[in-house]
């Protein structure tokens, strides 16, 4: 599937998902583009792009964000690992001159993800079982620390686009423990479909500016 995110005063987000080969094995591409426009492309220019591997499985095997801001790139490398004990994600942050981070973070619970990643175990979750108030805890690999996040379910409502597509969706709130957030409670939310395709609709998240 392949969507278009319109925000008019601020750019346009492209997410896709497709199949593909991973270090020469079947795996899923799932990609996040962004790009400035309007006004908002003559003030600060942003080219953005996020690339998720994922092994037939769902497992994560590696996500690289590429930042192009006006004249500022910097690329965000995670590969992921996986054993009985633990997940493992090394840590890769460099510029086109330096290295910024080169570490190994491991996550103390069952689910470790990049925060594009995370929006597919939010799919992959059995939403049958679901009850108003739910959470669902998992952790995020973000330079040289592990953030803890979850997933906490409201129920069902409808989102509509432009005054006349109306969809029916899962509303979700993310608490997310990081500096980056202007608050830990609600600092993002998510609406996915509520049909088979579990597509994201609509996604809001309160950031320092």
């Amino acid at each position: 599937f392949k969507l278009g995110f319109l925000m008019p005063r601020a750019g346009v987000a492209t997410l896709s998902i497709q199949e593909d080969f991973f270090e020469n094995q079947p795996a899923y591409h799932y990609r996040l583009l962004f790009h400035t426009s309007g006004i908002v492309e003559r003030i600060y220019k942003m080219r953005d792009t996020i690339d998720c591997h994922f092994s037939p499985k769902m497992l994560l095997l590696q996500s690289e964000k590429r930042v192009n801001e006006n004249d500022y790139y910097l690329i965000d490398n995670l590969r992921f690992s996986y054993n009985k004990k633990q997940i493992q994600a090394h840590s890769h942050r460099y510029t086109l001159t330096r290295t910024k981070i080169d570490t190994v973070l491991v996550a103390d619970k069952t689910y470790m993800f990049d925060m594009l990643g995370a929006t597919l175990y939010l799919r992959s979750l059995d939403w049958t079982q679901m009850k108003s108030g739910d959470s669902f805890p998992f952790q995020v690999a973000i330079g040289r620390d592990v953030v803890n996040i979850s997933f906490r379910y409201t129920g069902q409502q409808i989102v509509k686009r432009n005054d006349e597509l109306k969809y029916r969706t899962r509303h979700f709130y993310i608490d997310i423990y990081d500096d980056a957030f202007t608050q830990s409670k609600a600092a993002a939310e998510v609406w996915i479909s509520d049909d088979e395709n579990h597509i994201p609709i609509k996604i809001r998240a309160k950031l320092k500016i």
